[in-house]
């Protein structure tokens, strides 16, 4: 079986690997020809754990291409996976401009015995509406809908690992096709479910709608235990043992972000309405997350008393999440525009080294070391939840800084060992006097 991922951001470069590693030959398209040209020289785009070497590995054992060509790339075919992205319009619904391109691009290429799988995330009927594109360009192939679950930082892992797979068919065909392209998994007994085409459809959205509530549900609890002397953190533990909740997505901190919670929470609200359906619930989540970011610059603000004019504030941890270099919709941008406004020297570390950062922040400096950018500090503050800022020493932090006072919006230490240190500590969702 031959497949071919068109798109290599995210999704579509980590599937391309992946499923060359499943041993099928793979072909990636995409139109950005320099990026094409540093993946064929090895060089990988994004942060992505165990991305390169699977990469590299494949490619020399011929099973992974890399072209900008989109005849040369579909032709051959048996599967074509269209990763592309689908970024927010101004009113909160899905952009699917690329995805009609790519589609129209590759048209008069595909073999008619070959499956269209749309990866990308789109609103329900978007696939079906590629299907009848197809067709009044007198392309008659099967078409499917593919979502991807993929964890930014642990897409490697989730793809050749994931908790299921789920596969909008309509045909025979294009079911065995797809179930071909995923026998590997089945040897792992992960849950293939195959369904209509709005059902798949749906199930992304509503995936990441339902998490994205978790994240703000807790968020709103900490405000809470921040003022009635709760602790989150021991609260989300209670609740989470609870097999009908779930311990994961209850770490309180500044909100999501990210390319797909933001942008999936408000198309799915934006198409719902389409329908005639409000979602009041995924409303509030979209509201919720928006305020949480004024509410982190708050509790700056409030710990150095509403001045930083002249400050030193050393921010530890820039990218939406760790383990990834991703900045989209990160909280950490409105946070840092508004402490350099204010008039705040701020230097950054954050050890993904995300040039996405350094084209987005001007005006500050950039550090090596967790150490270097704390030197001379009045204020440390940590926006992304590093593991490597979980083994700093606090006693040669607290030795470093000018004025020993640190806010973790991600609650990556405890109050009694950060206070053993000497530092004032400001987290989230503890209760005030307890800090």
């Amino acid at each position: 079986m031959k497949i071919t991922v068109v798109g290599t951001g995210y999704v579509g470069l980590v599937s391309g690997v992946c499923f060359s590693e499943f041993g099928f030959d793979v072909t990636c398209i995409d139109n950005n020809k320099s990026k094409i040209t540093d993946l064929q020289r090895g060089k990988v785009p994004i942060y992505e754990d165990d991305l390169e070497r699977l990469m590299t590995k494949n490619m020399h054992a011929g099973r992974l291409f890399f072209t900008s060509d989109t005849g040369a790339g579909v032709k051959d075919a048996d599967l074509v996976f269209i990763a592309v992205g689908t970024p927010s319009k101004s009113d909160g619904s899905a952009d699917l401009s690329y995805i009609y391109g790519a589609v129209g691009d590759l048209a008069p290429h595909i073999r008619k015995d070959a499956t269209l799988v749309i990866k990308s995330t789109v609103p329900v009927g978007t696939t079906r509406a590629i299907k009848n594109f197809l067709l009044k360009k007198g392309v008659d192939v099967e078409v499917a809908f593919n979502p991807e679950f993929l964890r930014e930082g642990a897409a490697v892992a989730d793809f050749l690992r994931p908790d299921r797979i789920i596969l909008g068919v309509e045909s025979i065909k294009a079911e065995k096709a797809l179930a071909r392209a995923y026998r590997p998994l089945y040897m792992l007994s992960i849950p293939i479910l195959f369904t209509g085409l709005e059902t798949a459809e749906l199930s992304k959205y509503a995936a990441n709608a339902f998490l994205a509530m978790k994240v703000t549900f807790i968020n709103e609890i900490a405000n809470l235990c921040e003022k009635c002397g709760a602790d989150v953190q021991e609260v989300a533990h209670a609740i989470g043992l609870d097999k009908r909740i779930g311990e994961l997505f209850l770490q309180a901190g500044p909100g999501y972000g990210g390319s797909c919670f933001p942008k999936d929470t408000c198309a799915l609200s934006t198409f719902a309405k389409e329908f005639g359906v409000e979602t009041p619930l995924v409303d509030e989540t979209i509201k919720s997350n928006n305020e949480r970011r004024s509410k982190m610059i708050k509790k700056i603000m409030d710990a150095c008393h509403n001045d930083v004019k002249n400050k030193n504030v050393a921010v530890l941890g820039v990218t939406f999440k760790a383990n990834t270099d991703d900045m989209r919709d990160s909280p950490s941008i409105s946070i840092v525009d508004y402490l350099l406004k204010e008039g705040a020297r701020v230097k950054i570390y954050d050890p993904s080294f995300s040039e996405q950062a350094k084209n987005i922040f001007k005006g500050v400096y950039w550090s090596t070391t967790v150490y270097d950018n704390c030197n001379d500090a009045d204020i440390v503050v940590i926006l992304t939840d590093w593991a490597e800022f979980r083994a700093v020493n606090l006693r040669e932090l607290r030795r470093r800084v000018r004025n020993p006072l640190l806010v973790d919006l991600r609650n990556i230490y405890t109050v009694p060992e950060v206070k053993a240190t000497g530092f004032v500590y400001h987290s989230v969702g503890r209760s005030l006097l307890n800090e």
